[in-house]
């Protein structure tokens, strides 16, 4: 493939990697990769699935697209990824992939029409390493829905624009991401110490040495929610926990929204715990925590379905307890481990295609 198109009129459009991390995501892989290959875009594309050893019939549709898609210009190919873990996953998929631009899907993430094309002007018209818009949840199911209220908003997530929505602006970090493949290589990739939280990190770093990250509303990725309390509850205290690593590996990066989760955990676990052994006022802290919760509901759960909005409150209380959980009781372990780990080295791709 050539690294550039020619659309109508002779400007060239760079050719764009699409790079996958996929585990268990038979639900989702067939639709989500089809909203990648009917992207209206004038340049050459590729999709990059990373296989983890999935328990489900991931596999077989993922060797079915690449076969599918064999000679079509759109080609699907897979890499392994024996560790299961997503930033391993990431930098296999960058190291198998060829083009100078590198676009981040996951296996339950599909792409609005006009995805590609809008990140690739951005990245041209903003100098930016990296560009990325809005984590769009939606569910299909009434407890998906619940979570995806709470996950777009400010009650549930703060004010970060990625979830809820904001104007275009530079940014600490976006949703998933658009890369100049030159950025990814200088920065050795994801850091595969970060199990969670390795998009931040490397945001950071790039941040760090000068890089722009652009957030835009114009670009939406939808993203189907975890579908039970369980694998919410796992999700958020696996975040917490993370986030709590990167604070201690980048000194520099706590901020008070980050703050806000284990600052309710610690007070609506103090509060209960002493208002049972010392006085009936500690109560007070649960009590406006739930007030605040069934007020925030009430306001966010408008237009969903009955059961949804009954299911709400519990989304958002997982959301925030587990979170706050995960980052008050994250091992110092996890930190050493990481800070005593090689910085990424400089990647690079066996066969890149040139920047244009």
């Amino acid at each position: 493939m050539n690294a550039t198109s020619a659309p109508r009129g002779g400007q060239s459009l760079p050719a764009v990697s699409v790079i996958m991390p996929v585990l268990n995501e038979a639900r989702h892989l067939r639709e989500s990769v089809r909203q990648i290959l009917d992207q209206e875009y004038a340049g050459d594309m590729e999709v990059v699935i990373a296989l983890g050893p999935s328990g489900d019939d991931t596999d077989e549709i993922a060797a079915a697209l690449v076969a599918e898609t064999a000679g079509t210009g759109r080609e699907v190919r897979t890499v392994p990824n024996p560790t299961g873990r997503t930033p391993a996953a990431l930098n296999a998929a960058i190291r198998g992939s060829r083009h100078p631009i590198v676009l981040r899907v996951d296996g339950h993430g599909l792409l609005t029409p006009g995805y590609v094309a809008t990140a690739v002007r951005l990245l041209g018209e903003t100098g930016a390493a990296n560009v990325g818009g809005i984590m769009h949840a939606e569910g299909e199911t009434e407890w998906e829905m619940a979570v995806a209220a709470a996950m777009t908003s400010r009650i549930g997530v703060g004010n970060a624009a990625f979830h809820t929505g904001g104007e275009a602006a530079a940014a600490d970090t976006v949703y998933l991401g658009v890369f100049r493949r030159e950025v990814l290589e200088q920065q050795g990739g994801y850091n595969e110490e970060f199990i969670r939280a390795q998009d931040w990190e490397l945001n950071y770093r790039i941040r760090q040495d000068g890089g722009l990250i652009w957030f835009t509303p114009d670009l939406r990725v939808t993203y189907r929610p975890r579908p039970t309390v369980r694998a919410l509850a796992k999700q958020y205290r696996d975040y917490g926990r993370w986030r709590r690593v990167v604070t201690r590996y980048h000194r520099g990066s706590v901020n008070l929204r980050y703050l806000a989760p284990p600052a309710a955990a610690l007070g609506v676990g103090i509060g209960l715990l002493g208002g049972l052994l010392l006085h009936p006022a500690l109560f007070l802290a649960p009590g406006g925590y739930a007030a605040a919760i069934l007020v925030g509901s009430l306001r966010e759960g408008r237009g969903l379905p009955a059961k949804a909005r009954v299911q709400l409150p519990v989304a958002l209380t997982t959301m925030h307890m587990c979170w706050g959980w995960g980052f008050l009781t994250s091992p110092r372990s996890l930190a050493r481990r990481v800070i005593a780990s090689t910085a990424p080295a400089p990647m690079r791709s066996a066969d890149r295609t040139p920047s244009p």
